[in-house]
């Protein structure tokens, strides 16, 4: 069993339920939970403790991240400059020719920078499974593993091809059936429901214009049926408003829910086009929102009304998206883009530092339906921590701690622990070499161009 960690003398933001933060604080990490949180000395610790001194850093709990396509990591920054639909059409022919290879170092890659970022809990929503691609869910899942960071995998689907009226090639297309017995096999395979779970699946049609009626109603009938939670992007941009309006008369949501696609066990990618209808609808359902604000940017769709969905009691949670629309990757990164995307839009106090602190933990625990477990730092909860270092130049004059996370440059890592298990030490990651994996993302990313010519 591994010793006792102690970590002392720190700012330490709980985002618990009475939101407290505790200056020259200590919490006691024992095996996977949190053993104790104070503002007085504790001293009831085993002998061989491992303590780590806190001052100058502030302690957070570990950032969930609710939306990403891992895959994209090694198609960075490529249609640099395209809509969303343009966007997916170039890239699309590049993606098709995906294999167990790549998908693995390139979940490598954006697991990696998400870890050596504050990120403890991910998602993942893997949709493209290319005829002769291999075990794609199955590579990812390994990397996770590799690096021990907390997985969400979502088994994406797509069945409506551009000779059917969708977007993607006929390549990574799949039937009904195939998808149905890959997503059951899937769940069977991988997902553990355990309080402690490091590990849950969740089924994942990619998007209305890329799955039929009949999946998304299937999957949905199929994730119930296996007690899954149900993940799709949906009202992402003005040109799927017009194409859920000419294919099926009616807004994306109104449309989603009509296939049974709100409820607690939901969550929906992106979220920008809702009127206040249907964030009422959202808030009654509790239906989740990931909001990703620098993808949004990135592909110049609209401002996401974050305000307006946390007012109204939407879960709301932070997401990096694919790395292929956000080359960067960080999740703290979003948090500071959520505060400048709402105020662009709403002024000075459409969003304050400390929303959105809450955004990229406990949000986010309740997007995934792990708040009971993850999300804030409190006596039982499991030990996701971050320690970050506000000592140095970037931070060191700015008195309010969540002003300087969220407004001030992203800090120095101290220590990143998952499961009570350290994983970045000093901003290196300890569980693998990120030189190793570059190189390999640079010789995939090759690779990947090649195949497509």
């Amino acid at each position: 069993m591994s010793p006792q960690t102690l970590i002392e003398n720190a700012h330490v933001i709980t985002v618990d339920t009475e939101r407290r933060e505790l200056s020259h604080a200590s919490v006691l990490i024992d095996g996977a939970t949190i053993e104790a949180v104070s503002t007085a000395p504790i001293t009831d610790v085993d002998d061989d403790v491992v303590r780590i001194d806190g001052r100058g850093c502030v302690l957070t709990p570990g950032l969930v991240n609710t939306h990403h396509h891992l895959y994209q990591w090694i198609t960075r920054g490529l249609a640099a400059d395209h809509t969303l639909f343009q966007w997916l059409t170039t890239l699309y022919p590049i993606w098709a020719g995906i294999d167990e290879k790549a998908v693995n170092v390139a979940a490598l890659g954006g697991l990696a920078q998400l870890a050596l970022s504050g990120c403890t809990t991910t998602t993942d929503h893997h949709y493209v499974f290319p005829r002769e691609g291999g075990d794609l869910l199955g590579a990812e899942i390994a990397a996770a593993q590799t690096l021990g960071i907390r997985f969400h995998p979502t088994r994406g689907s797509m069945d409506l091809s551009e000779k059917d009226g969708g977007l993607p090639p006929d390549t990574v297309v799949q039937t009904i059936d195939e998808i149905l017995t890959a997503s059951t096999d899937a769940v069977s395979r991988w997902h553990d429901p355990s309080p402690d779970s490091m590990l849950r699946i969740a089924l994942a049609p990619c998007s209305p214009f890329s799955v039929t009626t009949d999946l998304l109603r299937e999957s949905a009938s199929l994730a119930r049926e296996l007690g899954v939670r149900m993940h799709t992007h949906l009202a992402e941009s003005l040109d799927e408003n017009t194409y859920c309006d000419e294919h099926f008369g009616s807004t994306p949501l109104q449309y989603m829910e009509s296939v049974g696609w709100v409820g607690d066990d939901v969550w929906f990618a992106h979220g920008i086009e809702f009127d206040d209808a249907e964030i009422g609808r959202l808030a009654a359902t509790s239906t989740g929102v990931a909001h990703c604000p620098t993808s949004n940017a990135r592909l110049g769709n609209r401002i996401c009304r974050t305000r307006d969905l946390v007012d109204a009691g939407v879960p709301v949670g932070l997401g990096v998206d694919g790395a292929a629309s956000n080359e960067s990757a960080r999740l703290l990164e979003e948090a500071h883009q959520a505060v400048l995307m709402a105020r662009a839009k709403g002024g000075p106090t459409a969003l304050t530092t400390r929303t959105a602190i809450d955004l990229a933990t406990i949000g986010g625990a309740r997007v995934l339906g792990r708040d009971s477990e993850i999300g804030s730092i409190e006596v039982g909860k499991l030990a996701d921590l971050v320690l970050w270092d506000l000592s140095g130049l970037g931070h060191a004059d700015i008195d309010d701690p969540v002003a300087a996370l969220v407004l001030g440059a992203i800090p120095p890592i101290v220590g990143t622990w998952i499961q009570g298990r350290r994983i970045v030490t000093d901003g290196e990651l300890t569980t693998a070499d990120t030189a190793t994996i570059a190189r390999d993302c640079a010789t995939e990313h090759r690779r990947l161009l090649d195949k497509a010519g």
